[in-house]
């Protein structure tokens, strides 16, 4: 995939380059939302401006790269916050440091990356609002999704997963307490979310992997790493079918 969607300028094309080089004068903050996350981020809006004709790719770009500026910590208590930080960065940012960049599009820019976040639950006004909430929520599934919990949960000191009940089937889900916990409390609930429809396959996709995963992790925990226990699986796809 090249960095230049259809239809986009060879100016819209340049930004990512020159946002990539100013990131790397900004500390990063932590392995799950370093350079590398915006620009997967990116590359994944770059396959859904694909098959959604009409979104700017200069305004997706400057959202893909500077939506988490600011990302307080998951057990933060001004959590919900950390969007609007963020967009109010992004636009100081881009402000100050690239000030070509046209500035009838800054609003676009900040109300994207207020709405990508979902602890703050704004409702994403524009398409390009809505590509980058699907970009950064499919970065939360699949392989990539995986990794990405268990550092984070390693950074809170959480558990992997209840050795005993690690799919919940009869007790409370702790997310707090357990990795495992927060794909079935949140992420294997985002297919449901996605706002465009490639977002949505790419979704179903990654999430049958993580389903893949759960089943995996049951099988080895129970002695049998060849196998995979029916009931447990009919339990875990009854719920996310």
């Amino acid at each position: 995939m090249t960095d230049q969607p259809r239809g986009a300028s060879r100016s819209s094309a340049d930004w990512p380059t020159r946002f990539e080089a100013l990131l790397g004068e900004i500390p990063t903050l932590d392995g799950a939302h370093d350079l590398g996350h915006f620009r997967r981020v990116w590359r994944t809006a770059q396959r859904l401006m694909e098959e959604e004709s009409g979104a700017d790719a200069r305004v997706v770009a400057a959202a893909c790269y500077f939506h988490d500026l600011v990302s307080l910590p998951k057990d933060h208590p001004q959590r919900h916050h950390s969007s609007r930080l963020a967009a109010r960065e992004a636009i100081g940012l881009l402000t100050s440091r690239c000030a070509d960049f046209p500035p009838e599009l800054l609003p676009a820019v900040a109300h994207a990356i207020e709405a990508h976040s979902f602890s703050a639950g704004i409702e994403p006004r524009t398409l390009e609002a809505r590509i980058v909430q699907d970009a950064d929520r499919l970065e939360a599934l699949g392989a990539i999704g995986i990794a990405r919990v268990f550092h984070v949960s390693g950074q809170l000191d959480r558990a992997l997963f209840d050795p005993d009940d690690p799919l919940a089937r009869n007790r409370a889900f702790d997310d707090t307490r357990y990795a495992v916990d927060h794909f079935q409390t949140k992420l294997l609930r985002l297919p449901g979310t996605m706002r465009t429809s490639a977002g949505r396959r790419l979704a179903r996709h990654n999430a049958e992997f993580m389903l893949g995963y759960l089943e995996k992790l049951c099988a080895e925990l129970t002695g049998d790493p060849l196998g995979v226990d029916s009931k447990d699986s009919e339990w875990l796809r009854g719920r996310f079918p």
